[in-house]
């Protein structure tokens, strides 16, 4: 391992739950620019690629969710990111930016509670 994957390591291992959940918001919405970005210039399989990383994330976020501690606020949160990455899949195949727009949008207002939260 070298000295920057070590420190890249040490970073993520070292933050709260709450910053962890922030970087993940964070990488996901950077993804989704990024799709926006290659759809507007045509490259269509650099835009799935993003958008499949933003995916994962999103799938990831929903997988950890404690149903039983979370109670309705987990519910309301799996809920929304089914949504988010339905709304993705559609935005895939349908070469549509204003759908990952709305997504974006959605998880940035979700960012914007957790960054409150872990700080």
């Amino acid at each position: 391992m070298d000295g920057v994957s070590a420190y890249q390591e040490t970073a993520v291992s070292t933050q709260s739950k709450g910053r962890l959940i922030v970087m993940l918001y964070d990488g996901a919405i950077k993804f989704m620019k990024l799709a926006i970005r290659e759809l507007q210039a045509g490259n269509y399989g650099e835009k799935g690629l993003y958008i499949n990383k933003a995916q994962d994330i999103i799938n990831e976020l929903n997988a950890v969710l404690d149903m039983d501690a979370g109670g309705e606020i987990a519910s309301n949160l799996r809920k929304l990111y089914c949504f988010m990455s339905n709304r993705l899949s559609q935005a895939n195949l349908k070469r549509d930016s204003q759908m990952i727009q709305e997504v974006i949008t959605l998880m940035e207002e979700l960012n914007q509670g957790w960054k409150a939260v872990s700080n």
